[in-house]
């Protein structure tokens, strides 16, 4: 069984100028995820790959024992570009240079760092034991539920909850159905996934690996500051 690790770091971030190399808690942010990479890598004896735009990622990645001679090209280096090419178009690179076809590809995000080998391992085995799943993605309980306290506007202009159930049972936050977010930590897909027309990771046939700890993706400056603390002053139930 063939498995490729993905590894996307595009330059250019807005919201945290940087961010993929910037310093937290004494080494870049994606040292992180290149240490997890290496892990996986002997557990599954896995091929690690960088898609990077940028000198310094490039740079730093190399530093941190990460090399790879592709390129991101500029129309995948882009705002709109999507994840699902982006990564095609590395998988793609790595089949063509090794002459093998990968069997399942993880991809690490790096701006969502907070996850274990066990975490990684532990989805892998639900993937394996669900033959006809495309995907599988990393969650956690969701801190709101659309059942009992999110609303949007309705047709009338004023505003009710997002989903109902029939019966209107939901009176309380415990018997509401349970719902999940996205942490954009890890992603893993089977190969055939990229030769579908699925555009994104969500699909008809997808699984999900619900965190027992925290996790949490980078999008602003105030998200960093909050994990670096987090790092500086081991307040993580858990070890990276």
């Amino acid at each position: 069984m063939n498995v490729l690790i993905t590894i996307c770091a595009r330059g250019g971030s807005k919201g945290i100028p940087g961010k993929n190399v910037k310093m937290i808690a004494g080494k870049p942010l994606i040292a992180y995820t290149i240490e997890l990479a290496k892990k996986v890598k002997l557990k599954f004896n896995a091929k690690v790959s960088l898609s990077t735009d940028d000198v310094q990622i490039l740079k730093v990645a190399k530093s941190n024992g990460i090399f790879t001679a592709y390129v991101r090209p500029e129309y995948l280096a882009t705002d709109a570009a999507g994840k699902k090419d982006t990564i095609k178009d590395l998988v793609i690179y790595e089949e063509t240079l090794n002459n093998e076809k990968y069997d399942f590809i993880l991809d690490l995000d790096v701006t969502s760092p907070l996850r274990t080998l066990s975490d990684i391992e532990k989805a892998f085995d639900l993937m394996i034991k669900k033959p006809d799943a495309l995907t599988l993605f990393s969650v956690n309980p969701a801190a709101r539920n659309p059942y009992f306290n999110m609303v949007e506007e309705n047709e009338s202009g004023f505003y009710s909850l997002v989903k109902t159930n029939s019966d209107g049972s939901v009176m309380t936050r415990q018997s509401a159905p349970s719902v999940y977010e996205l942490n954009a930590s890890f992603y893993w897909y089977r190969r055939s996934y990229f030769d579908s027309d699925h555009k994104n990771a969500i699909t008809d046939k997808s699984l999900i690996y619900a965190m027992d700890h925290i996790c949490f993706d980078l999008d602003h400056p105030i998200d960093f500051l909050f994990m670096e603390y987090l790092l500086k002053n081991e307040k993580l139930d858990f070890e990276l």
